[in-house]
């Protein structure tokens, strides 16, 4: 036996203006749902901003001497380089030289300290290794903190996550949009990595 509540609401169900409210109802609520996103949305967008304007970005880089990995006597490296590699200490080596620690082995005559060869006086270099050598140097501390305090909130992502100046060098003298015009240009196709504060010239067009 069929309860009767199921066949009153079947009936209901049948009747176009019953249809017509919940439909009303769903777009009602459709709506309601929507506009109040957006407002959050607009709020968000709006703190964000103030945010922006009112607050300096707090920087997580520290540009201390001293880490953890120099005191267990274990380097980072730049990793990537096929043929040579810089060390968090500022060391640039050839990777057959590279300590089983991570290190540029010192007692190698190429090994270098601080080498900014292939970089120009603007900060930008054709070699990555060299790049992120140059910035190690002590003397680069003012010219980065000054880039942090400058740099535009497009990359507060990319440099909010590094946590020394060892990482802030590498992710800076990756290419990145400031390297390139057209969005697939070179600005300057030798002197690609860049550690220095302002992008390279634009090429004439």
């Amino acid at each position: 036996m069929v309860p009767w509540g199921a066949v009153l609401w079947r009936r209901l169900l049948r009747k176009r203006w019953v249809l017509g409210v919940v439909f009303g109802l769903s777009l009602v609520y459709f709506l309601s749902s929507t506009f109040k996103q957006e407002e959050r949305t607009v709020r968000d967008r709006n703190l964000l901003q103030v945010q922006e304007h009112e607050q300096p970005i707090m920087w997580k880089v520290k540009f201390s001497s001293g880490n953890s990995s120099q005191l267990s006597n274990q380097c980072r490296n730049s990793v990537q380089g096929k043929l040579l590699i810089t060390d968090e200490l500022g060391y640039i080596c050839e990777r057959k030289d590279l300590l089983v620690n991570g290190c540029c082995n010192v007692n190698v005559p190429s090994t270098k300290l601080y080498s900014c060869d292939s970089c120009l006086p603007n900060g930008c270099c054709s070699v990555y290794e060299y790049c992120v050598s140059c910035c190690l140097q002590p003397s680069k501390q003012h010219l980065l903190e000054r880039f942090l305090n400058r740099a535009a909130i497009a990359f507060q992502n990319l440099f909010m996550a590094v946590e020394d100046r060892f990482e802030l060098c590498l992710a800076k003298c990756r290419t990145s949009s400031q390297s390139v015009q057209h969005e697939n240009t070179y600005r300057d196709p030798t002197a690609k990595y860049c550690y220095g504060e302002y992008p390279p010239e634009l090429l004439p067009v």
